[in-house]
């Protein structure tokens, strides 16, 4: 045994706290909010972070002397206030795997004793990392391209009431959606294969409802089927019913499901030419405290990285938390190819997505026709905007609901107002004047 060994407990800092350290190119870098236990200092709570998310143990070791512990341990290299930034060589992690990062970086170390509250505020992924994820298969222009929708965000409803209705019942309303104006409609989250509605009849009846509209219309339709079911196996069974019947849309709850079985769905349905809609469902369990848990942009990294194609992200104006700058900058790390750090809207790092195709921002919850200009200054035009209670809730029913919410998208996306739209649109007079004082709180 080498006399450099020394059996004992010594405090992290002494080994992971490393403020000189110039963090490079190739690391990984992750900014960690900390709240320390009573008793226990900054430095020595987030290195423990580093510790525990690395290499660490809570006694000296011999076998230490096997590795070179210096190159692969975790480095604190700067504390600023509450937030402690810390660097990880990129030979910690397996390629195109989640999984493994996110078992090390928000595995053990959430439950650590040294640390009252702690939340994952941003992560930094180097550019030899990210070129070995997908990405999504489609992307924004692709999607625009092969549906020939131009110059406008592209709208959507979710089915309601979203559970009890049988399969025709459900294709019925998808119908009248899509002829009244949206592009398409889409299951929601926890609309999967219950006795009232088994999928193959629901993803049947619904995929004839939107050839229906097509047909009607002139134009393309679409429905996002959700595929999620028990197991993975059973999730790529009803993937490839859909593009059995000719759909190019599909949608997965991808946060239940998990980033394994949601790897699997993605590769998937590349190969089979189907776009991915990814509900969001189950993430504010760990991205709305402040203080603890993982941000919601660190999500949306993982997940344009995993390859969805779309991505809930919040509205500010509608029924879901989200803050104005918080979303924006969630909206920059979904379209942009390269994203500057930038604090006002919470982007500890720049980020490299190394031509990754883009993935599509998601407004949904909460929103109707009123909304529509101050989303339009959220988003721009190439986001997806989804229209529940805000179509179905129409005096005049779905199709009027739609039809009101694709004329205020038009006006606004052309520089008119509402209240020129409504002049020769009597849906959306009729919406404006139902949902006139209907407000949710928007945090600035």
């Amino acid at each position: 045994m080498s006399e450099k060994y020394k059996a004992g407990v010594r405090p992290y800092a002494v080994d992971y706290y490393v403020p000189d350290y110039v963090p490079l190119d190739t690391d990984l870098l992750c900014a960690f909010r900390i709240q320390p236990k009573d008793g226990v200092d900054m430095v020595e709570a987030a290195a423990a972070v580093a510790a525990e998310s690395s290499t660490g143990t809570w006694t000296e070791v011999w076998s230490n002397q096997l590795t070179d512990l210096d190159f692969y341990k975790a480095k604190v290299y700067r504390i600023e206030d509450d937030i402690a930034y810390i660097a990880y060589a990129l030979d910690l992690f397996e390629e195109n795997s989640l999984v493994n990062i996110m078992s090390s970086i928000v595995g053990n170390v959430f439950g650590f004793k040294a640390v009252q509250a702690l939340r994952l505020e941003d992560m930094r992924l180097p550019v030899a990392l990210v070129k070995t994820f997908p990405g999504p298969n489609v992307g924004i222009y692709d999607e625009r391209v092969w549906s020939n929708k131009w110059d406008r965000p592209l709208l959507g409803g979710t089915v309601k009431p979203k559970l009890g209705l049988s399969p025709k019942a459900y294709a019925t309303i998808i119908y009248e959606c899509l002829v009244g104006g949206l592009d398409t409609t889409k299951d929601d989250e926890n609309m999967n294969s219950q006795p009232f509605s088994r999928w193959r009849d629901r993803f049947t009846y619904g995929q004839e409802a939107v050839a229906n509209a097509m047909a009607e219309t002139g134009e393309f339709k679409g429905h996002w089927h959700n595929v999620t079911a028990g197991s993975t196996e059973e999730s790529l069974r009803r993937l490839e019913y859909v593009a059995g019947l000719g759909s190019k849309m599909c949608m997965f709850d991808f946060l239940t499901a998990g980033f394994a079985a949601s790897a699997d769905v993605f590769k998937r349905a590349g190969e089979l030419g189907l776009i991915v809609h990814c509900h969001r469902a189950m993430h504010a369990v760990f991205t709305r405290q402040k203080n603890h848990g993982i941000h919601m942009r660190v999500v949306a990294k993982w997940l344009r990285l995993s390859g969805g194609d779309h991505l809930h992200t919040g509205t500010v104006v509608g029924k879901l938390e989200g803050s104005w700058n918080e979303t924006l900058g969630i909206i920059d790390l979904l379209r942009e190819r390269v994203t500057p750090a930038n604090p006002e809207r919470g982007l500890y790092f720049e980020q490299d997505f190394a031509g990754l195709k883009t993935t599509w921002p998601v407004a949904s919850g909460g929103i109707h026709v009123l909304n529509i200009p101050d989303l339009h200054r959220i988003y721009g035009n190439d986001a997806f905007w989804l229209f529940g209670g805000g179509t179905h809730g129409h005096p005049r029913g779905s199709r009027a609901g739609a039809r009101a919410n694709r004329v205020a998208t038009e006006a606004v996306a052309s520089g008119q107002t509402l209240e020129q739209a409504a002049r020769s649109c009597p849906e959306l007079r009729e919406a404006m004047e139902l949902w006139g004082n209907v407000k949710f709180d928007v945090s600035e």
